[in-house]
């Protein structure tokens, strides 16, 4: 192969790195669009939805921990949680220095109702794909991340 083949591939390559990091930006944001709607019902966002599951798994965060677990920025986690306060879904408590953040009743009831819908929603978009292609799927996206890795 001589150079100009080898710099024409090469310009594929980028071409086709370029058409998968498109494809895949479109692919998120229709899921992000899917996910809203179907969330929709209970009235909550995506981030809010990310609140309760965190929140509900780990029983009890300090907002910190919270900060850290969800894919929102800093600035916006106060927001974020004051809005889910007021809906009663969460409650925070002093203790001593730290203060924590937990499922209210409703919170709750909410997330034991909520999770298993929201499971199911979510794995149905990838019925598309046989089960032997999901694994797949998942194993390039996971060796991608581990490239992408600072």
């Amino acid at each position: 192969m001589d150079e100009q083949e080898n710099k024409k591939l090469s310009q594929k390559e980028k071409r086709l790195g370029l058409m998968i990091w498109f494809r895949l930006s479109r692919v998120y944001n229709q899921s992000i669009r899917l996910n809203n709607e179907f969330l929709k019902q209970w009235g909550l966002t995506s981030a809010q939805f990310d609140v309760l599951i965190q929140v509900g798994i780990h029983e009890e965060l300090t907002q910190k921990e919270l900060g850290e677990k969800l894919f929102v920025t800093k600035g916006n986690i106060t927001q974020l949680i004051n809005k889910i306060e007021k809906m009663g879904l969460v409650k925070r408590e002093q203790h001593w220095k730290t203060k924590t953040i937990s499922l209210t009743d409703q919170g709750a009831q909410l997330f034991e109702e909520m999770v298993p819908q929201q499971e199911q929603f979510q794995a149905s978009q990838f019925l598309g794909l046989e089960p032997e292609e999901q694994v797949t799927f998942h194993d390039l996206l996971k060796k991608l991340q581990k490239n992408m890795e600072i």
